[in-house]
Parts: C-alpha cells; structure tokens; sequence
C-alpha cells in the first residue's frame, strides 16, 4: 500500500466527476486534472521544498486530453509515479501521462460514446417508444452510470495500487486488448436483444393451400421469431461496414421508401 490513504483516494475521485468544468483551448483539461489530483499531491508534496511543489504543478498543467472516464485511471497511475520516483526522474511522470491520455481518448470514445452511449439510448428511446414514459430518459442515465461510476472509483484506486503494471497483462494481453473484448461482446448480445424489440419487419404475404390459407409471417416465426428483423439488420449493418458509416443518411432513406413501396404492395404489413 502506499502512502496516500483511500480518503485521500476519495477525494480526488469526488473531484473527477467536475473534471469536464475548466476546459480551455490552451491546454484543454490540465487544469482540472491538476485539480482533482491536489489532495493527494499536497500529501505527497508537503515536505518537499517551494521548488518541488512549483516543479510539480507546472509539470501537471501542461497539456493533457483524454476520455473523462479514463482520467481517473491516468491520476491513479500518475500519483503511483509521483510517489515512487525522484526529483531527478519526473519527466517519466509527464511521460508516461502523455503517453497514456492518447490510447484512452480513442479506447473511451470507441466503447463508451460509440458503443455504451447508443445501448443504453436505445434500450431508454425502446422504453418511450412503448409507452411515452419519461422512465426511459432515467433508465438510459441509470446505465451510463452504472458503468462510469464504477470505472472512475475503480480506476483511480486500481492505478494508485498497481501505477504503471496496471496496463500490462500476462502474455501481452493488455488492459486495452482486454477492455476492446469486453466492450466487443457486450455490445453483440445487447444490440442482439434490442433487435426483436425495435425493428419490427413482418410480411403480409399469405398462401392458399387448399380451403386453407397459410400465413407466411406465422411459418417463419413458428421457425426463427424475428428472422425478418435480423436479415434486414444483418443487411444494413454489412452495408455501413463496407461503406465505412459514409452513407448512413442515404441508408436510411433507402429503408424508408422501400418500406413504403413494400407495404403498399402488400409485402410487409
């Protein structure tokens, strides 16, 4: 354990969730994270000398962006070095801080803003589709933090205790080929489970078997429910992925008139 104690801990974790409030164009968030990280670099810094804490502070309000959730991730793992190196071998701090905001800007925008932001949107716009609820606003702020809450705290004590091993793994695997898995099957089964639920194709088609009448939409649900659903989905999402997400607008516009022609014609009801 080090030296700093988990209240100390807490503190710069409360402080993260203002970290977004002091942008500016110069330096983007070095102040804010310098901010959240004062409590614990205080107690680490209170017997250096004035010309360690300046050096110290002027070391942290250089540049720095990243995803907001990975900064507490990147503070547990800087305070560790802080702590662990001398005067003399700072600059590995500012270093391995550099090196790090980088990686997690692109693994944070991947995972969350482009992967756990629209499962959750869509499992809270499902909930208002059905019945116009404001419930789904809440449900959708409910699992964007249920998630985030827990990477910051653990983040932060998780990178404090372990600093810079934290991002190594057995065999190469590291903490992003981990994290990028993990966000992969998360991902696969909760659009999986939204598909039944929000895309609703049904064909209108019937069949005359003799003084019978044989419903198409019936048969295939009697086989695979929702398989309409999924080839349609399966289709739109090899489109997007050979065009690269270049023609989404147009995509969509193709869906809604063919949609149109085909219920017009008695294809989908």
């Amino acid at each position: 354990m080090g030296k700093l104690s988990k209240k100390t801990l807490n503190k710069v974790f409360l402080r993260s969730q203002t970290c977004q409030f002091s942008h500016n164009y110069e330096r983007m968030q070095s102040l804010s994270f310098t901010y959240l990280m004062s409590p614990a670099l205080k107690e680490l810094y209170k017997d250096k000398t004035k010309e360690e804490k300046v050096n110290m502070v002027h070391r942290h309000l250089e540049y720095f962006n990243t995803h907001p959730i990975a900064i507490p991730l990147i503070a547990g793992v800087t305070l560790a070095m802080e702590e662990k190196t001398n005067e003399n071998e700072k600059d590995l701090v500012t270093n391995i801080k550099a090196g790090l905001m980088g990686p997690f800007a692109g693994l944070g925008d991947s995972m969350l803003n482009l992967t756990w932001y629209p499962i959750a949107g869509s499992i809270g716009a499902s909930l208002c589709v059905a019945n116009g609820s404001i419930v789904g606003p809440l449900v959708m702020f409910l699992i964007i933090n249920i998630l985030y809450w827990p990477l910051k705290y653990y983040g932060l004590h998780k990178g404090y205790q372990k600093g810079i091993d934290i991002l190594e793994g057995e065999g190469g695997n590291t903490i992003f080929d981990r994290l990028s898995n993990f966000a992969n099957v998360m991902g696969l089964v909760v659009v999986g489970a939204l598909i039944p639920n929000t895309v609703k194709v049904m064909t209108a088609i019937q069949f005359e078997a003799g003084e019978g009448v044989i419903n198409l939409q019936e048969s295939l649900d009697s086989v695979m429910p929702s398989l309409l659903s999924v080839i349609v989905v399966f289709i739109c999402y090899k489109f997007l992925k050979k065009s690269e997400g270049k023609h989404t607008a147009a995509l969509i516009l193709t869906v809604l008139i063919v949609s149109t022609i085909l219920v017009s014609v008695g294809i989908l009801g």
